[in-house]
């Protein structure tokens, strides 16, 4: 388990490299829901995503030798993106491995900032098979996207802000794939306030974590295109981290529909004025989709990342792959 003081010594560590995001109030999810509903606003964050905050955790504490030898990670995208930022600031190099399923905006921003990119295979293990390779044959130091302490405990920093911002949190929203960002936010929140519950929320289309938790170990899944594309890959079968950390601390795991994550996406820019990923979004369509059967307030609704493609935006926020809202609640 990541702890509380691992968590405040990294918020700690990276307030100067990262922003403090807002957690700002949804008055019309609030009026749908009969309860207060509050958005954690980390696609502001500098890289568009939560992502910056376990990348710049666990670079500031690599050494002079490691720090010039480079890092090395496999990515979905955000992280690679972090990772790039985050070493450059540093003085060093990333190699990003990704596979072809990675949307080509993400891929380009991570070259924008002067990563080398590798496109490997068409899952998430493909490109981690091309991490651990690489790492070995130029000594590299690999930065895991989430299996990893200090990658966990920086992501946790958001729980903290919520539960700082918000004293009286009953329910916090999470996005759930690997785990790096449900296990930290959920050690950080029932560590300050026990009583709160942590929902994790991802994709019906290859949710790896959720298929581990089920199956009660970590298991492979077939990935697929989806909106939220940050939240495909799998957990890794010798996982150490997160799926433990997710099997104790999350009160609940939330699927939703490719049409649902669509909705949400429409929502966030129609109602929130805010520009949302699929992934980014999957909180807001559990809220309306009604899958989530409980709605004790206040609510956190974690907007994790902001980098999506405005073409494929327009098309949804014109009404392709939309349904209509529905009220909150079963």
């Amino acid at each position: 388990m990541i702890g509380e003081d691992l968590i405040k010594q990294a918020s700690e560590r990276i307030a100067p490299h990262v922003i403090r995001t807002p957690l700002v109030a949804s008055a019309v999810l609030s009026d749908r829901c009969g309860t207060q509903v509050h958005l954690k606003l980390e696609h502001h964050q500098l890289t568009g995503s939560f992502k910056l905050r376990g990348a710049a955790n666990a670079i500031l504490q690599l050494n002079l030798m490691e720090r010039q030898r480079g890092v090395i990670a496999a990515s979905t995208g955000n992280h690679g993106r972090a990772l790039s930022y985050a070493a450059r600031a540093a003085g060093s190099h990333a190699t990003i491995c990704m596979s072809h399923l990675v949307p080509k905006n993400k891929v380009s921003e991570i070259r924008r900032l002067g990563a080398t990119v590798r496109i490997v295979g068409s899952s998430q293990d493909d490109a981690q098979e091309d991490v651990e390779r690489l790492a070995a044959e130029d000594g590299l130091c690999i930065i895991p996207p989430f299996d990893h302490p200090h990658i966990i405990a920086g992501q946790g920093t958001v729980g903290l802000e919520i539960c700082e911002a918000m004293p009286r949190i009953a329910t916090v929203l999470v996005p759930l794939s690997g785990g790096g960002l449900a296990a930290g936010v959920a050690a950080a929140v029932k560590a300050l306030r026990p009583a709160a519950k942590v929902i994790g929320v991802s994709m019906d289309r290859g949710a790896a974590m959720k298929a581990s938790l089920d199956a009660g170990h970590p298991v492979q899944v077939k990935e697929f295109r989806s909106l939220a594309d940050s939240l495909g890959g799998g957990i890794g079968l010798a996982n150490v981290w997160t799926y433990s950390m997710c099997k104790v601390l999350l009160d609940d795991v939330v699927l939703v529909t490719e049409t649902e994550i669509a909705a949400g996406i429409r929502h966030a820019y129609q109602h929130e004025g805010e520009v949302v990923e699929g992934a980014g979004a999957v909180g807001i369509a559990a809220l309306l989709s009604g899958k989530i059967s409980r709605l004790d307030g206040p609510i956190a609704i974690l907007l994790s990342g902001r980098n999506i493609d405005m073409t494929l935006h327009r098309e949804i926020i014109n009404g392709l792959n939309a349904s209509r809202d529905t009220k909150c609640g079963p």
